[in-house]
């Protein structure tokens, strides 16, 4: 088994990459911007149509009523998502751009809306339909803002643009140079709604649905969904944020087959397509990616080993809400060849038996998305609406992880009580460190405040040394405020923070960051799995570890300990 992983860790350069492509983390980025409109419409789904499991049953004009901020905002994510996608392609375009010749992060954004509508409604008499303005428009929002983006990195890089005398005031100026960019994506677009619709008789956003329609269905077979799930733990397992990979190829799937779903229990049907965020945050990554909300149970009751036990206390509470990388680097469950099996089987069997519950028993399937930090049983029982046998399977998928997971972790849990054991017996000498330099930090290292930012994928992780660093502060009163939050929702909050931190599973962006963070002269850091762990423990040396990194930038090479 090592020898497997030292083979697969030799790619990991390559999935590195691939996670960090410009397309698919604009895609990524964009979605994370986005998300409060989708859980914020789930909200108004939720009141309209769960009271009808329990036989009430709203009038027609209530229900249109209730119905009608789901509609205005769900009803017109892809407008959202187009623009919000483009904005982050072009600030991963403007990091290798020279500082006098950016593209300009707005005009982009509304040129991109406007292809949108050209490439996605129909002309109506007096108005234009917005079928395609949703969730099914999302595959041609994407299209649509990477044409975009692209037309005005090629412009600007060009300079190919209307000249302004100097003395033009630069906001007059830049109007004038965003004009021939604008003008060549909306004709692009112009040209080829006209072809598109000759051909074809339908409008584009139809067409991408129409020809990815085989697609969507394969996703949601026995195969597909091992490849995707399978995949996302695989990624993982090697110390890569899989979801970086893997849910930017099937995200606008997910919104498809949520609004089906939806469009079908109103209509009275049964909800079947598989395929949604709910299937990733509560059933494949239950308790986080590699289905892990009862590993740190097994760790808890199970365990010889007093290291184990206590790394199960420690993570049994986030990863019930799956913020699971204190069991995942603190077991550690990654790159541990003990647990490589278990940590892609369980993911691949619980979509496995959410299919066999929808297709064959007759559940329903998710009909609303729920913010990714739910408990991930009270996750699967609200998400499909409460259907009688998501309460059946909510027992039964912790049940077969932990049968999955059980001889692994006595195998390895053996493993660590043994050397603990063999520890004991051996005589332990530990010696101080006389070099240290003791610092009282409020009176010499930080006098005006510090403002730090830890990001991680989706903003639970980074919450962890976050308050680790903010109770560490108000503990030795120091002048420091730490805020959490998501890669891809950082870009325009960098200039508010002296320090950018990154959890292990977005350390790969560093590159990236440094050139943002060297263009407004602020400092950033990347940590390792068990280092990160550590430090979300320990309020103190967290704080050190942030005040020696603002020391350090000051030419001050001495460390500080806290006294």
């Amino acid at each position: 088994m090592n020898k497997i992983i030292q083979t697969i860790e030799k790619w990991k350069p390559f999935f590195e990459k691939v996670s960090k492509n410009s397309y698919l983390s604009a895609i990524k980025n964009g979605f994370v911007s986005c998300m409060p409109v989708v859980i914020f419409s789930s909200i108004f789904l939720l009141i309209a149509y769960v009271p009808n499991i329990f036989g009430f049953y709203w009038s027609e004009n209530t229900e249109a009523m209730i119905m009608t901020p789901y509609n205005f905002t769900m009803g017109f994510l892809a407008v959202g998502v187009v623009a919000t996608t483009a904005k982050a392609l072009t600030d991963n375009f403007n990091r290798d751009m020279p500082k006098t010749n950016q593209i300009n992060i707005i005009a982009p954004m509304v040129a991109s809306i406007c292809g949108l509508l050209l490439l996605a409604t129909d002309r109506l008499e007096g108005g234009i339909s917005t079928g395609y303005l949703g969730s099914s428009g999302l595959l041609a929002a994407f299209i649509v803002a990477f044409v975009t983006v692209n037309v005005y990195r090629f412009c600007v890089k060009r300079n190919i643009t209307i000249r302004l005398p100097e003395e033009v005031p630069p906001n007059i100026s830049q109007a004038f140079k965003d004009i021939i960019p604008f003008g060549f994506a909306i004709i692009i677009f112009w040209v080829f709604d006209f072809a598109f619709r000759s051909a074809f008789e339908m409008n584009f956003a139809q067409g991408v649905i129409t020809f990815f329609q085989p697609l969507f269905t394969a996703a949601d077979g026995w195969i597909g969904l091992a490849i995707i799930y399978g995949a996302m733990a695989f990624f993982w397992f090697i110390g890569i944020h899989g979801p970086s990979i893997v849910e930017p190829a099937v995200s606008a799937i997910y919104y498809v087959n949520i609004a089906a779903n939806v469009s079908g229990f109103q209509a009275g049907e049964h909800a079947t397509k598989l395929l949604t965020p709910g299937l990733q945050y509560f059933v494949a990554t239950l308790g986080g990616t590699g289905a892990t909300f009862v590993v740190p149970f097994l760790f808890i009751f199970f365990a010889k080993s007093k290291a184990n036990k206590a790394i199960g206390k420690a993570a049994v509470v986030p990863t019930s809400f799956g913020v699971n990388e204190p069991i995942l680097f603190g077991g550690p469950l990654v790159l541990n060849p003990v647990f490589f099996i278990p940590f892609i089987t369980a993911p691949i069997i619980n979509v496995w038996l959410f299919k066999f519950f929808v297709d064959f028993l007759g559940m329903n399937s998710f009909l609303y998305v729920l913010p990714w930090t739910f408990p991930g049983p009270i996750g699967l029982i609200l998400g499909t609406g409460f259907s009688p046998l998501s309460f059946v399977l909510a027992v039964v998928l912790p049940l077969v992880d932990a049968l999955i997971y059980y001889p692994f972790f006595k195998s390895y849990d053996l493993q660590r009580y043994e050397e603990e054991q063999a520890e004991v017996n051996k005589e332990k000498i530990v010696e101080s460190d006389e070099d240290a330099i003791v610092t009282l930090v409020s009176d010499t290292v930080i006098s005006d405040e510090k403002n730090v930012l830890v990001l991680c994928a989706g903003g639970g992780t980074s919450g962890l040394l976050a308050n680790a660093l903010n109770k560490g502060a108000q503990e030795f009163n120091v002048n420091v405020k730490a805020a959490a939050a998501a890669w891809g929702a950082h870009q325009d909050m960098l200039a508010d923070y002296d320090l950018i931190v990154l959890a292990p599973q977005v350390a790969t962006n560093l590159p990236d960051l440094q050139k943002d963070c060297d263009r407004l002269g602020i400092s950033c850091i990347a940590t390792e799995g068990a280092e990160y762990i550590a430090l979300t423990r320990d309020p103190k040396k967290s704080l050190e570890f942030v005040l020696n990194i603002l020391k350090h930038k000051g030419g001050n090479t001495d460390d500080v300990v806290i006294a």
